[in-house]
């Protein structure tokens, strides 16, 4: 497989988890404050949802980059 096939690939599978799994959160724990040995941290969560039509159009991208990958190697 060349490079361009390869970056079709990865962009394929990661159109299809963006559909299976639309959105997640991540959790950032810091440290607020700290007095001997007592510390106070803070967890702050983060939602983030990624649309439909950007997972469409990474599909479709690599899709395009396989084909023209298969294309080019004849």
């Amino acid at each position: 497989m060349n490079g361009q096939t390869t970056i079709g690939v990865v962009l394929v599978a990661l159109g299809l988890l963006g559909i299976a799994v639309p959105y997640f959160t991540t959790q950032q724990t810091t440290e607020v404050a700290r007095l001997g040995d007592l510390k106070l941290q803070t967890t702050e969560n983060k939602s983030y949802a990624i649309p439909p039509l950007v997972s469409g159009g990474a599909i479709v991208l690599g899709i395009v980059l396989i084909g023209a990958g298969v294309y080019r190697r004849r």
